[in-house]
């Protein structure tokens, strides 16, 4: 792909940045706090805000409930608070694993009582996605079990099919459900829906409007994750994604901090289905949603988010610079040292001076991190909300 096609791809791009991401958080051993992180759904909204106006591709913003409200909250106002600052309510994530009740499972608990009331959750999440002009419900679960002969497994998958079925009927109009899966943790004997064929098969089961989120996280170690986005990129059910990046587990890290080629294979998937004759391919990727699901423990929260949407923007800009058409003769041809130098040809071309071209013309920053940094924002938000909400507090676990 020439340039030009190329850089009128990038102006397109967009990808989605998680309010979680801009809040305290930690590993079950502990929280190291940070003074400017966000405390309440409008800093976060702030924060992402902030991050957009610098990028200029990061319009939408996650919710993860209840973390960011209750069902009684005032979701009208918060959809034009976040309008007023430039983006907009993304996908809206219930949480059914922190509760009490959730300790044997949310959806494949035994308990009928359980089982409605993470149900429920789910249909509060279907009220907030309307209200917020959300149009994508993102389902994660804890489910599993850490012992042998704990629980029946087919028993599990009937009371998930039947749970998934009754939020699917709830959806809103136009609204999609994707399905994300874990292969352990912190079910480690077995997960419910523990892989990309388990969360296809139920989302087979539900409809066309429920596809599978791949976290890039959420894999053994040396799974070929290109390959599964290939297949679920043929079956027409990729529904999106979370990036993040792992060393050992779902280590939650930024994404391309430890594999950056994993991730730009994982891209060169998507330009090649988004270039196919294959017109009902091409509609189906171009409805993947791109969204980050990561841990900012240790990194500052709007700089290391700055610093994935940049990473993500590179990277897509290296896959859109593939030679596709003579990657498929030395394919067809079985010329496999060709083959592997065309995707470092692109995967080492150095797209900076091209994506900071793109963001200027998206009326962004050029060099976003140097022109957060040079801005004071974050020292001046560090200041604002340790007035507002006294010094951020040290604890144990995940916050």
């Amino acid at each position: 792909m020439d340039l030009k096609a190329a850089k009128t791809l990038l102006l397109r791009q967009r990808i989605e940045v998680p309010s979680w991401g801009f809040a305290n958080s930690g590993t079950r051993f502990g929280t190291f706090a940070q003074d400017g992180a966000a405390r309440t759904l409008e800093e976060k909204l702030d924060d992402a805000a902030t991050v957009h106006r610098l990028t200029g591709i990061t319009p939408t913003v996650a919710l993860h409930i209840p973390w960011d409200g209750s069902p009684d909250s005032d979701w009208d106002g918060v959809a034009r608070y976040a309008a007023e600052r430039g983006v907009a309510i993304g996908s809206i994530n219930p949480n059914v694993f922190q509760d009490q009740c959730y300790k044997f499972g949310s959806f494949g608990n035994p308990d009928a009582s359980v089982r409605q009331r993470a149900v429920q959750a789910h249909l509060d999440c279907c009220a907030i996605a309307e209200a917020t002009g959300s149009d994508t419900i993102s389902l994660w679960y804890a489910d599993g079990t850490n012992y042998p002969g704990q629980d029946d497994f087919r028993a599990r998958k009937h009371r998930f099919e039947a749970c998934l079925a009754e939020v699917y009927a709830a959806l809103p109009a136009g609204a999609r459900m994707l399905l994300e899966y874990k292969f352990f943790e912190p079910a480690f004997y077995h997960t419910d829906l523990p892989d990309w064929g388990t969360s296809l098969l139920m989302c087979s089961k539900l409809g066309e409007r429920a596809q599978v989120l791949v976290d890039t996280g959420h894999h053994p170690q040396g799974c070929n994750i290109e390959h599964i986005v290939a297949t679920l990129l043929d079956e027409k059910r990729l529904g999106g994604f979370h990036f993040n990046a792992r060393k050992y587990a779902d280590d939650d890290l930024t994404v391309g901090s430890i594999d950056p080629y994993e991730t730009f294979l994982i891209f060169t998937e998507l330009v090649k289905a988004g270039l196919d004759p294959d017109e009902e391919l091409r509609t189906a990727t171009g409805r993947v949603a791109y969204m980050f699901d990561q841990s900012h423990n240790l990194k500052h929260k709007i700089e290391a988010t700055l610093q994935s949407a940049l990473f993500v923007q590179q990277t897509y800009a290296k896959a859109l610079l593939v030679d596709y058409k003579a990657l498929r003769v030395a394919q067809d041809s079985c010329d496999l040292l060709q083959a592997e130098e065309i995707l470092r040809a692109a995967f080492n071309a150095d797209v900076r001076a091209l994506c900071a071209e793109v963001r200027s013309e998206l009326g962004a920053e050029a060099d976003p991190i140097a022109a957060y940094r040079a801005s004071g924002l974050k020292e001046q938000a560090a200041r604002e909300r340790v007035a507002r909400h006294g010094e951020a507090v040290v604890g144990s676990g995940y916050q």
